[in-house]
């Protein structure tokens, strides 16, 4: 049955300024909004036209954090129907405020689900659709058909841990002979499962398909759990994931070493798009998403893209952000031709001719005006400037040196602050950079921590290091401290000294030494937090602690108390690392800014809360430079976008308390994501030599990081790596665009020697300030 035209399409549409699809380069529609909270709106409208003029169909929405203002604008439309605001915003989209969608009358489909799990967690798939859709939406429980894995196929009285001891899944039973009857009895469960998941499939097709499905895109192009490689025609099953699905759901699970071990259940290609009339919407939100929406919406269809199935459906739909549509090329060269030409930003300018000297692999002083020519973007570019290729590749060569010329200066006489949203983030952003400007003795450096950071801290770590203390309560070491008052709260040297122990371990290579630094800063942590100094008492609360991170499931929130100590790890480590460099206590700062709890919608930060300590701060440092994670909304960490507007906020009011303008800041991106050459203006040389302090200093000092167990998708390993993956990427970046002569012939040592980029951008206060204007519109 074909449906009418949406007029929330419509409207949408030509608020963007663009075709819903360039064809034939394109594949299937796109709407294109200019921020993450607009996404959620757009999609919320869209969900509430369609459930209007289709009382009892099926819908199948999304988990996750990519849903969080899809759930809120619903949650607002429907609660607030008949409020005159409401109604206006309603009609104002094409939506008929007279007809109030029978959310009751809904079947809803869950998507996936992790197995095995609990349905009770509250980090299982089950529990969000419970919370956020059957209850916010005021569904109807009847008509939903939901996953919950310990009604699937387990023999009466039987439990999932039972069955499956450690959450471990051996698929390999469907096809050899069980060699034991607990074997025999998994091989049963797994038939069951199976055989449950094909039901589950033939109910959904016997309702007749989705009507409506919202979803989102994983870091390989994943639909649902249909990882790269899935059959199109593919059904509900339970499978194994990949290496990118199982980092993106680690900080559901608790880590990687759980979601390893996970498989899923998930409604299949197949199933997706087996009702031909299907309102299927992907949403997508951040620049670093915009690769899989290129693939997804150019490539043809084909196994390696699972979204390349709804090209088939003519009411699919790509609803993304700006920054997610950044690599769509029909819509950038759109956008190109409307600019007039004393309008083209030069960062586009030399975006162009980056991208140009990486794709035909040439350096820019041997590009032609054929190879110009034959880029559409480029000639677009010698139209618009009316300049020559020689002129526009030399004047970038002539930048770029001048930007790497810049990125080997250093500042003397000047007071730096880092800033930081987690306790790693200044390391894998720019420690090469931090580290040539320490070796400067006129300069003052202040490190300060925004966050908690507890959420990357797992349960088994810190039971590790509450069990290393528990070893050394009664040792002779301890003993004289204990005489001494080592731990008395009053003695705030012991702080330093806790670090001073562990480093001397680090450097005689004693990991007894090591230990027992560890050890001390985790009985000055839980005396801080129990106030409570006396061994035999926080003893008890060590037991007690031990106990409860053997017994919770991975994942869990923790109550506050737990979550302190986590971040308290955190703070240990951060400290390590500029213990490394020289610094102490009275140099580094942690926050805790009250807008981070754990939950899975992050709290904007406030004024009132948030803003206050970072000003304070900033009275007391009175700094030169301020240093600022600058990563776009929603690309990466939500926290460091937040973060970024609670420093901005201070610094305004800085300034207005003291008059001071001059201040600058360096903007840094890390593993999460990266700045273009095009966008950043010192590029920092890393050497050799600097590759090997970054990973010696951070698997020693972020030792809760060293195993990876909340890893990028990009890579299979601890952030120092991907860190220097990255840097050795920008560096064969310059190095095509230079050519390698630039580098083995300069006159420096330091560029000869030059293995690797770090790109930072430098602001004024104004233009920071707009910067985040900008960002912050985003979000209002």
């Amino acid at each position: 049955m074909k449906q009418k035209p949406s007029l929330v399409e419509k409207s949408a549409l030509a608020r963007s300024g663009y075709k819903l699809k360039y064809a034939p380069e394109e594949k299937i529609g796109v709407i294109v909004v200019n921020n993450f909270p607009a996404l959620g709106r757009l999609a919320a409208l869209r969900f509430i036209e369609w459930t209007q003029h289709n009382p009892g169909g099926v819908i199948s929405l999304p988990t996750g954090k990519t849903p969080q203002h899809f759930i809120q604008h619903v949650s607002r439309y429907l609660n607030g129907w008949n409020e005159k605001a409401t109604r206006k915003e309603l009609e104002s989209e094409g939506i008929d405020p007279s007809l109030k969608p029978d959310m009751k009358s809904l079947h809803f489909v869950q998507i996936d689900e992790f197995y095995p799990i609990d349905p009770s967690q509250h980090n299982s798939f089950h529990y969000y659709v419970e919370k956020y859709y059957i209850e916010n939406f005021n569904l109807d429980p009847a008509k939903a058909m939901l996953i919950d894995c310990t009604k699937i196929g387990l023999p009466p009285g039987g439990t999932l841990q039972e069955i499956w001891p450690g959450g471990v899944v051996d698929l390999s039973l469907r096809h050899r002979h069980p060699v034991s009857y607990e074997e025999s009895v998994r091989k049963q469960v797994l038939q069951e499962v199976d055989q449950w998941c094909f039901e589950y499939g033939e109910k959904i097709r016997t309702l007749g398909g989705i009507g409506f499905f919202l979803g989102g895109i994983g870091p390989d192009g994943h639909i649902a759990f249909n990882v790269l490689g899935s059959d199109h025609h593919s059904t509900t099953r339970l499978t194994e994931t990949n290496y990118e699905t199982q980092a993106a759901s680690a900080s559901d699970l608790g880590g990687i070493e759980v979601a390893r071990k996970r498989l899923a259940i998930t409604i299949g290609l197949g199933t997706i798009a087996y009702n031909p009339d299907c309102t299927a919407i992907i949403i997508a939100a951040g620049e670093a998403k915009a690769p899989m929406i290129y693939n997804a919406v150019h490539q043809k269809s084909h196994i390696r893209y699972p979204a390349t199935v709804l090209h088939k459906l003519p009411n699919a739909r790509f609803y993304i952000t700006q920054g997610a549509a950044c690599m769509l090329p029909e819509r950038q060269y759109a956008d190109m031709v409307d600019m007039e030409k004393d309008a083209l930003p030069e960062a586009l300018k030399r975006r162009i001719l980056i991208d140009l000297s990486l794709q035909i692999k040439k350096p820019l002083a041997d590009i032609s005006a054929s190879d110009m020519k034959n880029s559409r973007f480029a000639n677009l570019l010698l139209k618009k400037t009316g300049s020559t290729p020689q002129k526009l590749t030399g004047q970038l060569f002539k930048h770029i040196d001048e930007t790497i010329e810049a990125g080997c200066q250093t500042r003397s006489n000047t007071v730096f602050l880092h800033t930081a949203p987690h306790h790693d983030d200044i390391m894998l952003g720019y420690f090469p950079y931090v580290v040539r400007a320490i070796r400067d003795a006129s300069n003052t450096h202040h490190f300060t921590y925004l966050t908690s950071g507890f959420n990357a801290v797992t349960n088994s770590y810190a039971l590790s290091m509450i069990s290393n203390l528990k070893k050394f309560l009664n040792r002779r070491e301890f003993e004289v401290l204990y005489d001494e008052n080592y731990f008395s709260a009053d003695y705030t040297q012991g702080w330093n000294r806790d670090v001073w122990q562990y480093l001397d371990g680090v450097a005689a290579d004693s990991a007894f030494m090591k230990q027992e630094g560890e050890a001390r800063r985790t009985y000055r942590m839980l005396a801080d937090i129990f106030e409570e100094e006396e061994k035999d008492n926080l003893e008890h609360r060590i037991n007690e602690l031990i106990n409860y991170f053997k017994t919770q499931y991975a994942g869990k929130k923790d109550p506050p108390y737990i979550q302190l100590l986590k971040g308290m790890i955190r703070e240990w480590e951060a400290d390590c690392l500029w213990g490394y460099l020289g610094f102490d206590s009275d140099s580094i700062h942690h926050l805790r800014l009250g807008f981070y709890k754990g939950e899975i919608f992050t709290e904007d930060p406030t004024i009132n809360r948030d803003v206050p300590p970072i000003l304070k701060l900033l009275k007391q440092v009175n700094p030169d430079v301020v240093t600022v994670a600058l990563d776009p909304e929603a690309s990466g960490p939500d926290t460091h976008y937040k973060v970024m507007q609670a420093v901005s906020e201070a610094l305004k009011l800085y300034e207005k308390e003291t008059g001071r303008s001059d201040i600058r800041i360096l903007g840094y991106r890390n593993v999460w994501y990266r700045f273009h050459p095009a966008e950043a203006d010192l590029y920092i040389p890393v050497s050799l030599n600097m590759f090997a302090v970054l990973q010696n200093a951070f698997l020693n000092a972020f030792v809760s990081q060293k195993d990876a167990s909340f890893p990028s998708y990009e890579f299979d390993g601890p952030f120092s790596g991907l860190a220097q993956q990255i840097q050795v990427e920008q560096y064969q970046t310059l190095k095509t665009c230079m050519g390698r002569q630039y580098f083995n012939d300069h006159l420096r040592p330091l560029i000869r020697g030059t293995r690797g980029f770090v790109y930072l951008k430098e602001l004024s206060l104004k233009e920071f300030y707009t910067h985040t204007r900008e960002l912050r519109e985003t979000t209002e």
